[in-house]
């Protein structure tokens, strides 16, 4: 069956202006204005869900997207990393920064690597229909399903869609490294395991008078 799998990334936070490894850092002021701005533009779908995150769940909230949580999409697992910033953790341990950012198996920081993330959300991807097993189904008025399954829509954290990315086109995954994911943009990937398609980077546009 081909599925079209729609990621939608997260509003800015603070994390992400300091170039902390995020831990679960909600959204800040601006971030909320920003997504609140978006709401009603959020492609249709047959399924939503969302990381575990803060920044994810405040997102799906002010998208006015009622979404259950999918473990499968949580963040990359930095270890003792996690909340710190880049600056930080590479003045501390310039070797395991080299390390991590040159070695796809290294996981210096204690929690994941590039490759178990990859596996991870590639797992999640090519489960049936693009991992609906605990996603909140959209239901016709009549209390039938819409359509028959084939599009989930998930708020997912940037690491999450870059390893979707690379794992979808069977990319090495060295190259996670330079695909860059925007604040409040769509990443749609369509097809079936083994056999993915992808639109990158799609920004949802505001709601006229919004």
């Amino acid at each position: 069956m081909t599925v079209r799998v729609m990621l939608i990334s997260p509003a800015m936070n603070a994390a992400l202006r300091e170039a902390r490894f995020a831990g679960d850092a909600p959204l800040d002021a601006s971030g909320l204005r920003q997504a609140r701005s978006a709401v009603g533009a959020a492609p249709a779908s047959d399924l939503r869900l969302r990381g575990p995150s803060l920044r994810c769940a405040a997102t799906a909230d002010a998208l006015g997207l009622r979404c259950d949580p999918e473990p499968a999409l949580r963040d990359w697992e930095m270890g003792r990393w996690s909340g710190a910033r880049l600056s930080e953790v590479s003045a501390d341990e310039p070797d395991g920064v080299a390390a991590w950012l040159a070695d796809p198996s290294a996981a210096p920081h204690g929690g994941e690597s590039l490759l178990q993330l990859c596996a991870r959300v590639g797992a999640w991807l090519d489960s049936p229909h693009g991992g609906q097993h605990g996603s909140h189904r959209v239901d016709g008025s009549d209390g039938s399903h819409e359509g028959d399954d084939g599009r989930v829509l998930a708020v997912a954290e940037p690491a999450v869609i870059r390893a979707a990315a690379v794992h979808a086109l069977d990319l090495p995954p060295q190259v996670f490294w330079r695909l860059d994911v925007a604040p409040l943009t769509v990443t749609e990937l369509s097809g079936r395991s083994g056999r993915w398609n992808l639109r990158c980077g799609r920004p949802l546009p505001p709601e006229p008078g919004n």
